[in-house]
């Protein structure tokens, strides 16, 4: 795959994560394949987190959830564009 594709693939699903990083351009979308896995990691850590909490919860599940997506929309569109910028506060944790 090439980077671009391999950048748009990895923020498609967990699963396209996972084909991404193993099969597709790893040096070259090291940024974007960053990007992807914090904030599928934040999904996925809201919704086990916040699961157990009875009213508190589903209100920070609810926030949490339109920040992640929208988190998750700019780095799709900048992966679109072929731009590295980093998603607004998830963007400064770096995993890869």
């Amino acid at each position: 795959m090439t980077k671009q594709v391999t950048d748009i693939v990895a923020y498609l699903s967990w699963p396209g994560l996972l084909v991404s990083f193993l099969i597709g351009d790893r040096a070259g979308s090291r940024f974007h394949l960053n990007q992807s896995l914090v904030i599928w990691l934040s999904i996925t850590l809201l919704g086990i987190v916040t699961h157990w909490m009875p009213l508190i919860g589903w209100i920070v599940r609810i926030v949490g959830m339109l920040f992640c997506a929208a988190c998750w929309f700019i780095g799709f569109v900048n992966a679109i564009q072929g731009v590295e910028k980093e998603v607004p506060l998830l963007g400064q944790i770096h995993l890869l």
